[in-house]
């Protein structure tokens, strides 16, 4: 089994993009389409040849460069089955439970609606990373555009029941101003003040804050924390349902 290559780009003012390689099956594939000349560029840094295309949701800085990279590459696309109309140039509709094969490796498919209700996730078990989008972010998760707050709790509950060695790859460079509110929300969390300094101390350097494990968001991210006490009690909720208090952190974001 070839090693699943993942190379990471900077996109637009502040997405990252993927691309992932399976050498021993020479194939290539681009998780969302961000910005196509960074693409292209990073498909010319590798030398890879674009043979794929697996979208997690129809917004324009996700699926924006999908015709234009399939009339070049004849590429296959793979999409969320809940937004297959807003798919450019979709081949292959999924969902929940679906599995994606790419050359010897497999990705099983996660509903997780609420940034947008047909938003989805790849986990590719065997390699222990998962391609999230925007569904969860290093120290938050995406703005609830079309879901409801409790569908987010319920989708971001998916993420979290992964194994904790799970490297998550999300779609924006936004760790640092998500820092800045999670300071305001989990006030208790030593763990968080750790995560916070190193934050910032990484960005200083102009260095990546994504990818992040899921053991640490499990431990410092607010929006996966709302079932816990501290947190609760931190904002003045303890005992209370944990979609209402993840409802109220994400409001508190939205304003914030």
């Amino acid at each position: 089994m070839s090693k699943l290559e993942i190379h990471q780009f900077e996109a637009f003012s502040d997405n990252y993009g993927y691309l992932i390689h399976d050498a021993g099956a020479g194939l290539t594939a681009a998780i969302d389409t961000p910005d196509t000349p960074k693409i292209l560029a990073a498909l010319e840094e590798t030398g890879w040849a674009l043979t794929h295309i697996l979208n997690t949701h129809h917004h324009p800085d996700h699926a924006g460069g999908n015709k234009e990279l399939k009339a070049k590459f004849g590429v296959e696309i793979t999409g969320p089955v809940g937004e297959a109309a807003k798919i450019p140039g979709l081949d292959r509709a999924v969902g929940e439970g679906d599995t994606v094969e790419f050359g010897s490796h497999r990705a099983r498919v996660l509903d997780v609606p609420g940034h947008t209700l047909g938003h989805i996730a790849y986990h590719f078990a065997d390699d222990g990373v998962a391609f999230v989008g925007d569904a969860l972010f290093a120290l938050g998760c995406g703005r609830v555009f079309e879901g409801t707050p409790p569908q987010m709790w319920a989708s971001l509950q998916k993420i979290a029941a992964l194994p904790p060695e799970t490297t998550i790859y999300c779609a924006h460079e936004y760790t640092q101003s998500n820092a800045r509110f999670a300071e305001t929300i989990e006030t208790s969390n030593d763990a968080l003040r750790a995560r916070v300094k190193e934050i910032d101390e990484k960005r200083a350097r102009g260095e990546r804050t994504v990818p992040m494990t899921l053991e640490v968001e499990l431990a410092t991210n607010p929006f996966l924390r709302a079932g816990e006490a501290s947190l609760q009690r931190d904002i003045g909720m303890e005992g209370a349902d944990a979609a209402d208090v993840f409802t109220e952190v994400r409001k508190r974001k939205d304003s914030f």
